[in-house]
């Protein structure tokens, strides 16, 4: 009877370490920490990139044809996302040098009237799969190791802001991300949330409190904001302001 509760003790317990290996960080909380060896050298995250916005993402595999139609269309985008005060940060489940080879072969390829692209942001090596585990990028349901298109924007006090997810067989839409990344801001930067479509220059929402819902109809039009209901409550913000608010 002993021997069997403690079989069974060891494989509840074994069950809670895959699980937790695999778990996945929730928005709000700290960006799970480590030091990693990358293609722009040894990385401590998020320590090193304090004061940043950081979009990591994970692809599935190096030399791979969707991943690397990404990785060129990252680069293409990263004064944009530089102008965001926003690094880059990629990974997948290869080594340094794997990584390094398959930066040379897209440097050297053309691809949709683009040529000669230099990766510039840094690739981790996770060939241990210590990160991907942290960060939930391994799919607990799926025997295949590698990661899916994981994408997490952290804050520059190292919070988890956002998490996209992504199947292996669909390449990210670049323009999503950073519009993500500038309504976040925009949301930091001027106390308002976005709504659904939201472009920069679209009126944003204005959150609730009691001293909102105490003005007169007057007093709202006075101070731009426009009642749609008791519940919800918008006003406009420029493109002009928000660009001179958050962009370097």
């Amino acid at each position: 009877m002993i021997k069997k509760f403690v079989l069974m003790l060891s494989a509840i317990t074994a069950m809670c370490l895959i699980s937790k290996a695999y778990s996945m960080p929730v928005i709000g909380e700290d960006a799970p920490a480590f030091k990693a060896n990358t293609t722009r050298g040894i990385i401590d995250f998020p320590h090193d990139f304090k004061g940043n916005w950081v979009v990591l993402f994970s692809h599935p595999a190096d030399f791979t044809p969707v991943c690397t139609t990404e990785f060129i269309a990252f680069q293409e985008l990263i004064n944009k996302f530089n102008a965001l005060n926003t690094k880059l940060v990629g990974l997948s489940v290869d080594s340094v040098e794997h990584h390094k080879e398959w930066i040379k072969s897209i440097k050297n390829l053309s691809f949709d009237n683009k040529n000669d692209i230099e990766i510039t942001f840094p690739v981790i090596d996770d060939n241990k799969k210590e990160v991907a585990k942290k960060y939930g990028m391994l799919q607990n349901n799926n025997n295949d190791t590698k990661t899916v298109r994981a994408v997490f924007i952290i804050d520059p006090e190292s919070k988890i802001r956002a998490i996209i997810y992504y199947p292996q067989s669909t390449g990210r839409y670049m323009p999503e991300i950073q519009r993500l990344l500038i309504a976040l801001q925009t949301t930091d930067a001027f106390d308002v949330a976005t709504p659904a479509n939201w472009m920069p220059g679209d009126d944003v929402i204005v959150p609730l409190n009691e001293n909102l819902e105490s003005r007169t109809s007057q007093e709202l039009k006075e101070q731009g904001i426009t009642k749609h209901s008791p519940y919800l409550y918008t006003k406009k913000l420029d493109k002009g302001t928000i660009c001179d608010k958050i962009f370097k």
